[in-house]
């Protein structure tokens, strides 16, 4: 198997050090690190948690469909290149606070560091399968604690329902009923506080459209979205593949591009499960 030249690099002047009877230096001992942190996340398996998304994607009831235009064609230009134009809450997406509250984090100020997180899953897809209004309840936090010990501070939780399975139908996803109102599950304000007051997380993450479960949207009450970008942390709306991925154990990649002030933008979310079982 063949080494990279970085690795090469390392282990040959750890040799040269050791054999001269000196220590490694801080530099060589740091690359060493971070090698070994590739090699240990490289050997993960990678899971999409993110949508692709179009002009028909599923979204916030507000907005009008994407559009996207052609601007340069390969056989006419020599390159090809479209003009996106879609809300910053499009797709798989980042909510930043300044999403709900003015003087709060845009997406361009949230720190680097939070891309990279513990991942957390509260699994209630069994309950949102037979109540579509299920919220999840600290009975279901208090279970995944007893099972894997006190939810680390710093994570992300992600609240598995499987409504992700309903993409692309944007019907399935609001599934209204006879008089409008909307029947989807969500998070509840028990368990958010709990989570950002408690065990100081960093962010959350969900498969629907909104925080709040459809019955509250229904009705344009939009307090628990609200209460999280109100605590100065982000949110990921319309995740995926929860069910591909374990309680826990796993890390979350959580990526955007930097819009100057930006309101929200669609994010690229990856879960890196340990090969092993």
């Amino acid at each position: 198997m063949s080494v990279p030249i970085s690795r090469g690099v390392v282990r040959v002047v750890g040799a040269i050090a050791v054999a001269a009877g000196l220590s490694a230096s801080p530099a060589a001992r740091s690359a060493a690190d971070l090698e070994q942190a590739y090699a240990i996340l490289h050997a993960s398996r990678f899971v999409d948690l993110t949508h692709e998304f179009g002009p028909d994607s599923p979204h916030w009831k507000g907005f009008a469909p994407e559009t996207v235009t052609t601007l340069f064609t390969i056989t006419k230009d020599g390159f090809h290149a479209e003009n996106f134009s879609h809300p910053g809450q499009w797709g798989t997406h980042v909510d930043p606070p300044a999403h709900f509250h003015d003087g709060l984090k845009t997406v361009d100020q949230i720190d680097p560091k939070e891309f990279v997180l513990r991942l957390v899953v509260l699994d209630i897809h069994d309950s949102a399968a037979t109540n579509p209004d299920y919220v999840v309840t600290m009975h279901d936090v208090r279970g995944w604690e007893a099972r894997h010990g006190a939810i680390p501070a710093g994570a992300f939780v992600a609240l598995r329902t499987d409504w992700s399975r309903r993409w692309p139908d944007d019907a399935a996803m609001q599934n209204a009923d006879g008089k409008g109102v909307l029947h989807y599950p969500g998070w509840s304000r028990e368990v958010l506080q709990y989570l950002y007051e408690q065990r100081k997380i960093t962010a959350s993450g969900h498969e629907t459209t909104d925080t709040d479960p459809g019955s509250a949207v229904s009705k344009d009450d939009y307090s628990l979205e609200s209460y999280v970008l109100g605590t100065n942390h982000f949110q990921i709306e319309l995740l995926a593949n929860l069910d591909k991925v374990p309680e826990a154990g796993a890390l979350v990649l959580v990526t955007f591009p930097k819009p100057k002030n930006g309101s929200g933008f669609p994010a690229r979310v990856i879960a890196l499960v340990s090969p092993r079982p």
